[in-house]
């Protein structure tokens, strides 16, 4: 069934009016560039073989080497610390030729358990008023989990200086160095208390 033409009744003619009185008509040069502008557009031409520059893969590569942020190893960090006790004293106790006058020996603990045992002989050495201490953990088994991550040699090994700088062992530590080969070489370390007071 085909519609006819509908025409507007009288309300929605006033409406209309109203519309229109308010409508600002568009200037006529205005349609007249917009069809010019479609008119000129072109597709661009596909690119030929010919037109793309030869070149070698990786030719714009940087030639410099990666730097690593790798964390220095402990040989490295106790070259590195600053001597807090006498330099004659420390000279000798690099040497191996002061005796501690306590010994722990974190052998074969996991984490947790050696943390807290730590925290304790190094707070009862404080409180007995020793000065000189050996922490053995060992070197570490050497082992390969064939997984994608290296697992690093001597977990206590590495974890226990980091220990010494926190609380709440640090206000007591004065020094720590590596142990000579007579006290146990890189697997232990010396600990040098502040004094009472």
């Amino acid at each position: 069934m085909k519609r006819g033409k509908r025409t507007l009744n009288a309300e929605e003619q006033e409406l209309w009016a109203r519309v229109t009185e308010t409508a600002i008509p568009m200037p006529v040069h205005a349609k007249a560039k917009v069809a010019v502008s479609t008119a000129k557009a072109k597709v661009p031409d596909p690119i030929s073989p010919r037109s793309i520059k030869s070149f070698r893969l990786g030719e714009k590569a940087s030639t410099k080497a990666a730097k690593h942020n790798l964390s220095p190893s402990l040989e490295q960090q106790f070259a590195e610390s600053t001597v807090a006790m006498d330099k004659k004293a420390f000279t000798r106790l690099k040497q191996g030729k002061l005796s501690p006058e306590a010994r722990l020996d974190l052998h074969g603990m996991t984490l947790e358990q050696a943390h807290p045992m730590l925290n304790r002989f190094i707070l009862d050495a404080h409180a007995q008023g020793k000065r000189l201490v050996l922490v053995i953990t060992g070197k570490g088994k050497s082992r390969d989990d064939f997984g994608p991550i290296p697992t690093r040699l001597g977990v206590l090994r590495h974890q226990v200086p980091q220990w010494f700088h926190q609380h709440p062992l640090k206000p007591h530590i004065l020094q720590v160095a590596q142990a000579s080969l007579k006290h146990g070489g890189s697997g232990a370390y010396y600990v040098y208390l502040r004094r009472t007071r």
